[in-house]
């Protein structure tokens, strides 16, 4: 892929994944509820739920979502479904027992990794968004135009990481003086609760 390419797919891919949505939401709850190292892990899952997506795009399983309308329906409930129990686990979530959660018997990391793959890999529509966005920076004359697809999933990952994992990182920042304050975290779970189920309702309503 030549360079041109290479620059209009990073400087694109990172305006899309600086845009606020589920995953940054996710992302900076896990941190505010379980510390730097659960929204770091988090980050890791949402990354590896985007791997999951570029393997599916590659083998075509997105242009089988968009000719079958019962598998995209069936997907897209099943991560609308899981948005909203996120969204009401943290809107029903009190800070000073998350603190004290996460004090005592924090959360495993095999969960919380899973929990920010799944919120991922349970949405068909980032299938859908592989397959119209990756194929735009696929030059028409590419020897091997699936092997560059990959690639540039691979690659639109793992720049979510890098952006995401700071997000981790400056969101623990701020834990000190929610540790002083716990009724700041209850309000950012309810804020992230609503969003999150905004995000639900969103999704399942959704038209290709």
């Amino acid at each position: 892929m030549h360079q041109l390419s290479w620059l209009s797919f990073i400087a694109t891919s990172l305006l899309i994944i600086l845009t606020p949505g589920q995953d940054m939401v996710l992302v900076i709850s896990r941190t505010l509820s379980g510390g730097t190292r659960a929204g770091v892990v988090t980050a890791a899952g949402v990354s590896t739920g985007l791997l999951m997506h570029t393997v599916l795009a590659t083998l075509g399983v997105g242009a089988l979502l968009q000719a079958s309308e019962w598998l995209f329906t069936a997907l897209k409930l099943v991560g609308a479904l899981y948005l909203l129990y996120l969204g009401v686990t943290l809107l029903r979530s009190s800070g000073e027992l998350s603190l004290a959660s996460s004090r005592g018997a924090p959360a495993s990391t095999l969960r919380t990794f899973a929990q920010g793959a799944l919120s991922n890999a349970s949405n068909p529509k980032v299938v859908l968004f592989y397959l119209a966005f990756l194929p735009q920076f696929v030059p028409a004359n590419a020897t091997h135009p699936m092997l560059s697809l990959f690639v540039l999933g691979v690659t639109f990952a793992g720049l979510t990481f890098l952006v995401k994992g700071p997000v981790a990182l400056f969101a623990g920042r701020l834990s000190a003086s929610i540790h002083r304050n716990p009724r700041i975290l209850t309000r950012m779970h309810q804020t992230s609760g609503i969003v999150l189920l905004a995000l639900g309702v969103k999704l399942a309503f959704e038209r290709r």
